[in-house]
């Protein structure tokens, strides 16, 4: 069985800022089942008051404040409290740290570091990748090498967009990666840094061959930055993963 199509909160983050509730409202009559959300400590109680006001989900957050964090035992009881159990490394660190072999071991040793506290609030712990992370050091992906350094309860967040613009075959990476993705982030567009996304089924990647290789992994749409109305192609993306379910 796959998972409803859900939405990361960052895409609609002005709209987010300014009415929450009627932003949220929007999602839902749309067809998301689920969110992702991108800031779990902004008001936890008050956000799953009023998703579940909604019949959504959350089916994972990011906890980019958790990172360097001496105390990040707060930002993973505020991610449990929305009611999910996954919770994402989002990077978080600098390019240097991403794409060589001693920022990789930087990089475990955080999320080392970062998991007893997520599981000690009944969380799992993911990674997020970017497209730095499919840098090739000593012709392994930084990725790989992260993932030989860290826990095996580690999951993936594998964002395909960053993936392929790293320039990874993101099918060969999903395949050999398997049940460790948990979430896959899906965006479309040309396939590299800089331009802004378009929705599902509009661009150059190849989605639903993505979607097919993951099937038990949660579908996030996400737009890091849109030229077009926002809602209009969120709403196409959203319809978009519905036909392939069908």
């Amino acid at each position: 069985m796959t998972h409803l199509p859900a939405i990361q909160l960052y895409t609609v983050r002005e709209a987010m800022a300014e009415d929450r509730a009627s932003t949220l409202r929007q999602l839902a009559d749309m067809g998301y089942g689920a969110i992702e959300v991108h800031r779990p400590t902004d008001d936890p109680a008050g956000l799953r008051a009023l998703i579940e006001d909604l019949g959504l989900k959350v089916c994972a957050a990011h906890a980019g404040d958790a990172v360097g964090n001496p105390e990040p035992g707060p930002v993973f009881e505020a991610i449990a409290s929305l009611g999910t159990d996954l919770a994402v490394v989002p990077g978080g660190r600098p390019k240097e740290d991403r794409s060589t072999r001693d920022g990789i071991e930087r990089i475990a040793d955080e999320v080392n570091r970062l998991l007893p506290y997520a599981q000690a609030a009944g969380l799992r712990l993911g990674y997020h990748n970017h497209d730095h992370e499919l840098t090739r050091i000593d012709g392994q992906y930084a990725l790989d090498r992260l993932l030989d350094q860290v826990d095996d309860e580690m999951f993936l967040e594998v964002d395909t967009y960053w993936a392929a613009a790293g320039g990874a075959d993101v099918l060969e990476l999903l395949g050999r990666y398997g049940d460790r993705v948990k979430v896959l982030h899906l965006k479309d567009g040309p396939g590299v840094r800089g331009p802004a996304n378009v929705a599902l089924g509009e661009g150059s990647l190849a989605v639903a061959e993505y979607v097919a290789a993951a099937p038990y992994a949660w579908r996030v749409v996400e737009f890091d930055k849109c030229e077009t109305d926002i809602f209009d192609a969120v709403a196409r993306s959203h319809d978009y993963l519905a036909r392939l379910a069908s």
